[in-house]
């Protein structure tokens, strides 16, 4: 980017917001070679006289682009909204396309195709989850001294035997439960409740929205004021089925049905993260806790991805791009505009290693990079490829976005389609000038589809493997475990244990 462009940029991105040098990096040698790319070497982390932050991680699921009140839409959501006016908006942060790939790359820091949970979610009778041999954030975080790391809502990244369980894979604290798509007054699944503490089942009536809230605004309150504490809430919400409460269902009346139970749930989880907020502020900790607030894909039924293109399980924009918030007032994210760098749920786990002050994670080579000094404003982000990807049965969905120019392919599977170009569908967009992909370029650039067509073709042979779920189950036959206890449970931890 020349000077001049550099500040004409700037300026029309006002308000604060951070914007995005396009230096050469080594990335694209290392990409080519299939091979992540360290953290830059100025990513180091940070020293401060009074200790580390406290961090908490909140994870919406199923939430549009356009079901928050500061992008405009019809929900009401003052306290993700306050969050957005004290922090910063992370105006171009990426998920996945569906719930388990996003959760297991921002629990590795690596993309979840590497380790065959990117194709798609782990559902009921699936047998697999995050490999042991993955380094994933509680463990990380209790390297660094982290002893309190509670898990508090919807897991989705493994069931089918007690080492998937967070308490085997470095949480201390767990309440919530293990699959997706819950009732949010019995939390029944496949027949059977799902809702547990720690390794027991918990019989608890109420609404799950609720019960989520009420369990991480107390484990806020309950943490040593002393030490710090580590509190990832994955909401249920506002992810199907469409129930809500009452009183949240009267506050949209105007609303189609659909429309209008999504718009009350999500109210419904937005005062949660309003008791969660007021449990740091009432403890005094709210300067120096790193908050993080962001969906886990775009929506599904009943929301609103507008005016982005696309939805949950798409690798078009409002399936990837999500509203996403982060505050720490004393390191430096505050103050309210936007930060216009892309960035994504892979970088999280770097980003909290450099707020930790932890050099090395112990795990595998991550994809994600620390992005903290770009959320304040003090650099800008790395130039890098981003890639999506969703695959379902034999077709793949894949995306990648370098610079200006973001490639989709929609076909048969890309590695046994001798032409991506003629055997599937493949779009080109000029992203920055066009981000809700209304005009395809791809007949006009065939140079620039060529070289990001070969790209997304090495990002998919990372895999290895078709994918994991193609071998680890069917729902026919299939029948949830008692209370959904896992198997290999020790029965001192159902007895009374964790």
């Amino acid at each position: 980017m020349s000077r001049i462009n550099r500040r004409a940029f700037l300026g029309f991105l006002g308000g604060g917001a951070a914007a995005c040098a396009l230096p050469r990096t080594a990335w694209a040698e290392r990409e080519a070679a299939g091979t992540p790319v360290p953290r830059p070497a100025r990513d180091k982390p940070l020293r401060r006289a009074r200790g580390k932050p406290n961090i908490v991680l909140i994870v919406a699921d199923d939430l549009g682009w356009n079901n928050v009140g500061y992008h405009g839409g019809a929900a009401r959501t003052p306290n993700i909204d306050r969050l957005a006016r004290e922090g910063v908006e992370l105006d171009r942060f990426h998920s996945a396309p569906l719930c388990s790939p996003t959760r297991a790359g921002l629990m590795t820091g690596r993309h979840p195709l590497r380790f065959g949970i990117g194709c798609s979610v782990i559902t009921p009778w699936r047998k697999h989850g995050i490999p042991a041999e993955e380094r994933i954030l509680p463990e990380v975080l209790a390297r660094a001294g982290y002893r309190r790391r509670g898990c508090v809502g919807k897991w989705h990244l493994g069931h089918s035997h007690v080492r998937y369980h967070p308490l085997s894979r470095g949480f201390t604290h767990f309440y919530g439960c293990y699959n997706g798509a819950l009732d949010y007054f019995t939390r029944r699944r496949e027949g059977q409740t799902d809702w547990h503490r720690g390794h027991r089942p918990a019989r608890e009536t109420g609404y799950t929205t609720h019960l989520i809230s009420k369990e991480a605004a107390a484990f806020v309150r309950s943490s040593p004021a002393d030490e710090p504490f580590f509190l990832y809430v994955p909401y249920t919400a506002p992810h199907s089925p469409l129930q809500a409460p009452e009183k949240y269902l009267a506050m949209y009346g105007e609303l189609p049905e659909k429309p209008r139970a999504y718009a009350a749930m999500v109210t419904a989880m937005d005062e949660g993260i309003g008791g969660i907020l007021s449990a740091l502020d009432a403890k005094g900790v709210a300067d120096d806790t790193f908050v993080l607030f962001f969906s886990d894909n775009g929506a599904g039924i009943g929301g609103d991805n507008k005016p982005l293109r696309g939805g949950k399980a798409s690798v078009f924009e409002g399936g990837v791009r999500v509203p996403a918030v982060a505050r720490w007032p004393n390191g430096g994210v505050r103050g309210g505009g936007k930060v216009a760098c892309p960035m994504g749920f892979i970088d999280v786990l770097p980003t909290l290693m450099r707020i930790a002050g932890v050099a090395d994670h112990g795990g595998r080579p991550l994809d994600g990079v620390d992005v903290l000094d770009a959320m304040a404003r003090k650099s800008a982000g790395p130039e890098r490829p981003w890639y999506s990807y969703v695959g379902y049965g034999t077709k793949d969905q894949l995306a990648v976005t370098e610079g200006e120019w973001k490639l989709i392919y929609v076909g048969p599977r890309i590695l046994k389609t001798p032409d991506p170009r003629t055997g599937g569908a493949v779009h080109l967009f000029r992203i920055r000038e066009d981000p809700n992909e209304t005009t395809d370029l791809a007949d006009k650039h065939p140079e620039v589809v060529r070289r990001l067509l070969a790209k997304v073709k090495t990002y998919r042979s990372w895999h290895g493997k078709t994918c994991l779920l193609d071998e680890t189950g069917t729902r026919k036959g299939f029948q949830a475990p008692k209370d959904w206890t896992l198997p290999g449970t020790p029965a001192e931890a159902l007895e009374g244990g964790r």
